[in-house]
């Protein structure tokens, strides 16, 4: 018997219900690919979290391998918890079972002892952070597979500062989770020591909310521009929830809905997609902003941590930012007012990620504001926030792929704050006289043009792997000598991370002397190496496609 069909007979053997011995006979039936793969081998908990397909299996996500984590993120919490009441944020966004799967954590952190708040509905992932620091939880846990197709679900947890695990927790939780290996080592009902399982809500709401509003910047500027039309559409997610109230409390009038996908629905039936990168997931709110004359369109992803917005350009067409061109554009405001303000200073500083824009530090050395470059992934952002707690103030922090975050309330990116600034932002320079296409092209003018692209080269199976693993390799022993015609002047090779101060990845960049980058990063978890290219110059939208030619 081959290993998977030993792995899926035991679910027909084991202690496992009905229904899903059931399902796991008609899979077997009906579908032998889709029935292999669902057995071949163990959902990997890697140092994110679960992601994967919904089903029954060993590698899906159903109550059995959310309870497998649980029970092994519990063992960890209890053997590193010095108090007597350890305590766990639970959230969930609108997808199909992360409202079961958010219960069965509940339950099974619950009868380990672990004092629980879970919240009463869909809320997003950032104001699980924030509500982590509220409540004085050792962890959090967020049941979401982000942007990820309708099959997709997912289980990122997050520790006591609200930041997603980073090393060497993320390691040690791995290592704890692997050691349960069969559903029967997991409590699934609570025991004589339960922990308190309380509903959390409209409480948190309200402190996250005030605490948010507490960070505008231009009040004036939001009052005179109150009839600024804002399209906003969380695309079937949880960011209707407190998108629109932000919004209103900030002062604004015309917020309009796209009804359609103001539905919570883990089928996201209005869309492709429901990723606000992509054009063709605000295609509806784009109609609808041509129908009323808006603005702006704003869109959040189902967990309402990421945002995309479209403006108006100079012939009144709506065109989408990319995430560079949004987090460029809330940077230099943040900074224009922290300056007229008189807020800035010594230890104020912003954070951005290795393959964000190099137009964020062009912006930040303008202002005298250092910024500190981290590894891909917003929880590196949220490191350097808790690392300088005692000696600094983090102003605001983004990353390419659309993440922002203001103030230090959160420690992951947020789109309710970052919708919130836009708007405040577009009021602001409306006083101006600007759009927001027009703010865009000045911060060009004052700081120069750039542009960004990013390729993602495939290659699948051990070959593809070794291919790639060729790739990095003849980069590092034969690194470009040009790029675009200007010379290469600076290689950082972050496997090296005595020399670059961040932890070991595999990731190369090149610098030219004409202020031109490329990223180049193999894929930890597709098969994949991904191509980050910045260009600078007038000339910049041309240099981008010489590189993609020169290095894919």
């Amino acid at each position: 018997m081959k290993d998977y069909e030993s792995r899926a007979q035991s679910w027909l053997e084991g202690d496992f219900d009905q229904e899903t011995r059931i399902q796991v006979m008609q899979l077997r039936n009906s579908d032998p690919a889709a029935f292999e793969d669902a057995f071949y081998k163990n959902l990997e908990f890697g140092t994110g979290g679960l992601r994967g397909i919904m089903g029954v299996g060993t590698n899906r996500m159903n109550k059995y391998t959310v309870g497998m984590a649980t029970q092994g993120l519990a063992n960890y919490i209890l053997s590193h918890y010095d108090g007597d009441d350890p305590r766990v944020v639970i959230s969930y966004d609108s997808r199909n079972h992360s409202k079961e799967f958010a219960r069965i954590t509940a339950d099974v952190l619950s009868a380990n002892g672990i004092h629980v708040f879970i919240f009463d509905n869909i809320r997003p992932t950032p104001e699980m952070s924030y509500a982590v620091r509220l409540k004085g939880a050792v962890a959090g846990v967020m049941i979401t597979a982000s942007h990820n197709p309708k099959e997709y679900n997912g289980y990122k947890v997050s520790w006591s500062d609200g930041g997603q695990v980073t090393s060497p927790v993320d390691k040690e939780i791995v290592a704890e989770v692997a050691k349960v290996s069969d559903p029967s080592m997991v409590k699934f009902k609570a025991g004589d020591k339960c922990g308190e399982v309380e509903a959390i809500g409209a409480d948190v709401d309200a402190c996250y909310l005030r605490d948010l509003l507490s960070l505008c910047l231009s009040p004036e500027a939001c009052e005179k521009h109150s009839d600024l039309k804002i399209v906003y559409t969380p695309l079937h997610g949880c960011g209707v929830r407190l998108v629109p109230e932000i919004l209103k409390r900030k002062g604004f009038k015309n917020i309009i809905h796209v009804p359609e996908q103001d539905v919570s629905d883990g089928n996201f039936p209005t869309v492709i997609s429901p990723n606000p990168e992509e054009h063709s997931a605000l295609e509806m709110a784009l109609a609808k902003a041509d129908e009323t004359g808006a603005d702006i369109v704003m869109a959040t992803d189902p967990d309402a941590d990421r945002m995309g917005i479209a403006v108006r350009d100079n012939d009144g067409r709506m065109v989408l930012f990319n995430g560079n061109q949004t987090a460029s554009i809330l940077t230099y405001y943040i900074l224009r007012r922290w300056k007229e303000l008189g807020k800035l200073g010594e230890g104020k500083y912003v954070v951005k990620t290795i393959v964000t824009t190099e137009l964020i530090a062009d912006i930040c050395k303008g202002f005298g504001v250092p910024v500190y470059n981290v590894l891909t992934g917003f929880k590196y952002i949220a490191e350097v926030v808790k690392r300088h707690e005692a000696d600094g103030e983090f102003i605001c922090g983004g990353e390419e792929s659309y993440g922002f975050n203001v103030g230090q309330f959160v420690r992951d990116k947020d789109a309710q704050v970052s919708c919130m600034m836009i708007a405040e932002c577009a009021a602001w320079a409306a006083e101006q006289g600007l759009t927001l296409y027009q703010l865009m092209d000045r911060i060009y003018a004052e700081f120069g043009y750039r542009k960004e692209g990013l390729v993602s080269v495939v290659r699948k199976g051990i070959s593809g792997a070794q291919e790639i693993q060729k790739m990095m390799a003849d980069f590092r022993a034969d690194p470009p000598a040009e790029m675009c015609g200007s010379k290469v002047v600076k290689v950082i090779d972050y496997l090296e991370p005595e020399k670059t101060g961040q932890p070991s990845s595999n990731v190369l960049q090149f610098f030219s002397e004409a202020g031109d980058v490329v990223s180049v990063r193999p894929s930890g978890t597709e098969p994949k190496i991904k191509f980050y290219f910045g260009a600078k110059g007038d000339d910049a939208d041309a240099k981008i496609e010489a590189l993609k030619k020169q290095f894919c």
